[in-house]
């Protein structure tokens, strides 16, 4: 692979830009100079041997920077990053540039064998590797400080020079994708393979998990809705509706991870090898060697880690914890309050107050986690994780932690304190469909109508000027440029997860949850795919295998379920009525049917296997000609012995 960089041609005429770099205004020349030096350069000379061009407006030439790539840089950037292909046998295997013709829809002029979505990763990858090599700084900023193997783009980043780089839209591919995708309300799936290509396989997987769990939740609604309008006060008649939901979640959680499998054996990230985690750009130090690799890099004590941890943030979340208690006790006040004004005046306003303070409650609880999200941010940020992986780690269970509390806080203690069930059902549909709104309008519409009149306005001002110059291009660019940045599929994720919690958690006091879910989740697949088509800079592919944490986050969820619809049914005044003369025998059942359900739900989850019978079979075959194929290249060297 080495020897095959000789080869590459340093411009191609051909030019296709896929990567924006916009630096800083009033960047230095000699900065500029270095920076797309290295960008250009051969491999053998540390460079990233890519193609970069400057963007040439009416103005004359910006600070910003189209990056492409020839067609054969990115096929072995492609066999660099480990890309997995279509063989022409079937089967898929690991892209490598020697082997390039046995793969299908390969040719040596089809340049679409590489998705947009995957040119871009490589030429990401390739940015982000470039390193330093004797420079002690970035030239024309010495305080801008480099060391060998230190990443040149995060240093870049870090320091202010470089604002960001993006990934440019197809317009053509993206049109497509909209009419398939978004384009026209239909009945169907959507273009998930479409989705995949364009905007990558973590993406991609999000969507199919939206799809997958709102067809999931069509049972729950359908057998939900005769509860709900037939009005069953009687809470032992929800017995076998809370039943068949405990067992559903536990089905639906199993059955996602074979459909998983399936779809990333289809891209090709269930076979991907983990590549090594370099630290992550915001993290600093002081400069040691690592023991694994041998380089220099930031060393941080984990000893001062994990004081900050457990002296400042975790008192901060416990804080946190306790003032949103605070909260939720001033609103049962004033649920007190409205029931009191209620019975005094008894009127159709009175009785439309009943539901105020709840949604007041509903959208306090929408701000208290959005303030709290960035304070766990800047906190987790503060802590110095090494790696990016350990930090979505410890930022993901902060944020769990207080959502969970701040949202069913209330409903657990009307459930478990007051034991008013028609309080409970009336306060968990308002926080329900409350949440559901406010998520609507604050992460689609509000974000899609600023984009939409930001774009109107930079259209006038092109057509405004006069000039010959095809703008296009330019014109894309600064449009694209000043969208918002999708941050991840984290608050989309966290979003079905709470959603999973109200359907789950108390589904035997209110069944007609999953139809709001339902309704919710169809119109949050059309906003979604507006918001990422329309609102967002194009995201950079990441590649991906699952779902990560949010898999064990939502079973954490279905196990706690078990527990609440066991103690809520144990509490029904019918199933009471069985036990008069013992509330220890009563105590006793409940926990012993809460302990089978559990055991019928971890039987199930052990004897569902995560992924299909031919999948395994192909992941095995492949390890059996990988461990084959190493004994062959071993073998002439023990001959030799």
């Amino acid at each position: 692979l080495v020897e095959s960089w000789s080869f590459l041609d340093a411009a191609e005429s051909n030019f296709r830009p896929l990567v924006v770099i916009e630096l800083a205004k009033g960047t230095k020349e000699e900065t500029i100079e270095w920076f797309t030096k290295r960008i250009v350069d051969k491999k053998a000379n540390g460079g990233a041997q890519l193609l970069i061009k400057p963007l040439v407006t009416e103005n004359g030439v910006e600070n910003i920077y189209l990056v492409g790539a020839s067609y054969l840089r990115l096929l072995l950037g492609a066999e660099t990053v480990g890309l997995v292909k279509e063989c022409s046998d079937n089967s898929m295997r690991t892209f490598t540039y020697s082997s390039r013709k046995t793969f299908k829809h390969f040719a040596d002029d089809n340049h679409n064998f590489l998705t947009m979505a995957e040119c871009q990763y490589i030429i990401k990858h390739e940015l982000e590797n470039l390193r330093a090599k004797n420079e002690k700084m970035i030239p024309g900023y010495p305080q801008a400080k480099l060391y060998p193997g230190k990443s040149i783009v995060r240093r870049l980043l870090t320091s202010g020079i470089l604002v960001q780089i993006f990934p440019l839209h197809d317009r053509e591919e993206l049109k497509k994708l909209s009419h398939s995708w978004y384009g026209r309300v239909k009945v169907g799936y959507q273009p998930l393979d479409d989705i995949r290509c364009y905007f990558g396989e973590t993406i991609a997987l999000y969507f199919g998990f939206l799809e997958y769990f709102t067809f999931a939740l069509i049972p729950m609604a359908v057998i939900g809705i005769p509860y709900y309008v037939f009005a069953w006060e009687d809470y032992d008649k929800y017995v076998m509706f809370a039943t068949f939901n405990l067992l559903w979640s536990t089905v639906i959680l199993e059955v996602w991870k074979r459909m998983c499998a399936i779809l990333t054996y289809r891209w090709g990230t269930l076979l991907m090898k983990r590549q090594f985690e370099e630290p992550r750009p915001g993290f600093h130090g002081v400069l040691g060697i690592n023991p694994v690799t041998g380089r220099e890099e930031p060393v941080y004590s984990s000893i001062k880690r994990q004081l900050r941890i457990y002296l400042v943030s975790l008192p901060f979340v416990c804080l946190c914890l306790y003032f949103s208690l605070y909260v939720m006790m001033i609103y049962f006040d004033l649920e007190q309050w409205a029931l009191d004004y209620d019975k005094e005046n008894e009127s159709v306003f009175s009785s439309l107050m009943l539901y105020v303070p709840s949604i007041i409650y509903a959208v306090v609880i929408e701000i208290m986690n959005r303030i709290y999200r960035y304070a766990a941010e800047f906190l987790t940020s503060w802590e110095n994780h090494r790696l990016e992986s350990s930090y979505q780690n410890h930022l993901i269970l902060k944020v769990l932690v207080f959502n969970f509390l701040n949202c069913f806080a209330s409903l657990f203690y009307i459930a478990f304190v007051l034991f008013d069930m028609k309080l409970l059902r009336q306060s968990l549909a308002t926080l329900l469909i409350t949440s559901q709104i406010l998520n609507q309008f604050a992460e689609s519409l509000l974000p899609y109508w600023l984009q939409k009149r930001y774009n109107r306005r930079m259209k006038k001002r092109m057509c405004s000027k006069k000039t010959d110059m095809d703008l296009s291009l330019a014109e894309q660019v600064n449009m694209e440029k000043e969208m918002g940045t999708y941050l991840g599929t984290f608050d989309d994720y966290l979003e079905l997860f709470l959603q999973f919690g109200y359907v789950s958690l108390f589904s035997c006091v209110y069944p007609l949850a999953a139809v709001f879910a339902v309704l919710n989740n169809i119109t949050e697949i059309y906003s979604d795919a507006l918001k990422m088509c329309r609102v967002y800079k194009r995201p950079f592919a990441e590649p991906t295998a699952s779902i990560g944490v949010w898999q064990l986050a939502f079973e954490t969820m279905s196990v706690i379920s078990v527990v609440t619809n066991c103690i809520l049914i144990g509490m029904s005044p019918e199933v009471d009525a069985l036990f008069p003369d013992s509330k220890m025998d009563l105590v006793l059942t409940v926990a012993l049917v809460e302990h089978l359900l559990l055991a019928i739900k971890f039987i199930m989850a052990f004897v569902i296997p995560d992924k299909p019978r031919d999948i395994q079979m192909k992941l095995a075959k492949l390890e059996f000609e990988s461990l084959e194929a190493l004994k062959q290249q071993v073998r002439p060297f023990q001959m030799q012995l």
